[in-house]
């Protein structure tokens, strides 16, 4: 277990120039935890990782504790839509591969949108779609996690009890998971600014879903208020989470060993200057 400030604390890293990039970025500004895109974020396949960008991403992989994966924002798992469906567990298959190729521990996602086909429908759909790209990939140690999501629109995720139903429903569960993300977890309606809401929110997690699942945290403030059902990060302590949210969560035990990263606006992937003041902030509250 990590104490004090030797903990799994980072941010989102470009891989810009190739993956092994990344954790040069990330070294440089003291993370011990980065996440990335394996490829692209914003379509549904990606060039091939090429072996010398391997073998550089390999040689540096112990400058950092852990680094893990989000995947790309096309894909949606609880799509009705038997072509978007398709395409999404392609890109899927894919996304695991290449999480694979680079040993990565874990594949971020979003639950996905039911479209219209409502809670239940959605909820089914991404369950029985992970179980075969799980199926599919049974020979891959990349473990998925759900993230929490603010809400909008048919997004599923927004509670923990959608995540705990498709948890359920998983046959092969160590190969399942959850990140929590605090902007997503407030918006969409739980609070964590004070010691007791903080509490109770958490230990309705707990009961629901699991904190065994529990694996990633990002960090992030939120531009709207609680319930809002709005996704736009914020700055550490400049939104309306609050440090406070933070100190709490920096501060809980159970979460010492859990890597945790910042997924806030940067001006500039180079020179991480938002990022350096962020993980600055947070290694502050650390008591």
């Amino acid at each position: 277990m990590k104490s004090g400030k030797n903990r799994l604390l980072g941010a989102h890293m470009s891989v810009s120039g190739g993956c092994d990039k990344s954790i040069d970025r990330g070294v440089s500004i003291g993370c011990t935890a980065i996440q990335i895109f394996t490829g692209f974020n914003n379509r549904w396949q990606s060039k091939a990782i090429s072996s010398d960008i391997l073998s550089a991403f390999d040689q540096k992989r112990s400058k950092v504790d852990i680094v893990f994966a989000h995947n790309n924002y096309l894909v949606n798992l609880a799509s009705p839509d038997p072509v978007i469906a398709s395409k999404s567990f392609a890109s899927m298959l894919d996304e695991v591969a290449r999480a694979g190729q680079l040993s990565l521990p874990y594949l971020i996602i979003h639950p996905g949108a039911h479209m219209g086909a409502g809670e239940k429908r959605g909820v089914h759909l991404v369950a029985q779609r992970l179980n075969e790209l799980i199926d599919q990939t049974n020979d891959s140690d990349v473990r998925i996690l759900l993230e929490t999501t603010s809400g909008q629109g048919t997004v599923l995720g927004s509670t923990f009890e959608h995540l705990a139903e498709i948890i359920a429903n998983i046959k092969d569960q160590k190969r399942i998971g959850i990140c929590f993300d605090t902007c997503h977890v407030f918006t969409s309606g739980y609070d964590i600014r004070t010691p007791e809401a903080y509490e109770k929110t958490f230990s309705e997690f707990d009961r629901i879903a699991g904190l065994d699942y529990l694996k990633v945290f990002h960090l992030n403030d939120s531009k709207h208020d609680i319930g809002t059902k709005k996704d736009r990060h914020e700055h550490i302590g400049d939104g309306y989470l609050g440090l406070s949210s933070f100190e709490l969560l920096l501060n809980d035990y159970r979460f010492f060993s859990v890597p945790m990263v910042l997924e806030t606006p940067k001006s500039d992937f180079n020179l991480l200057e938002e990022d350096k003041k962020n993980l600055a902030v947070l290694r502050a509250l650390i008591k």
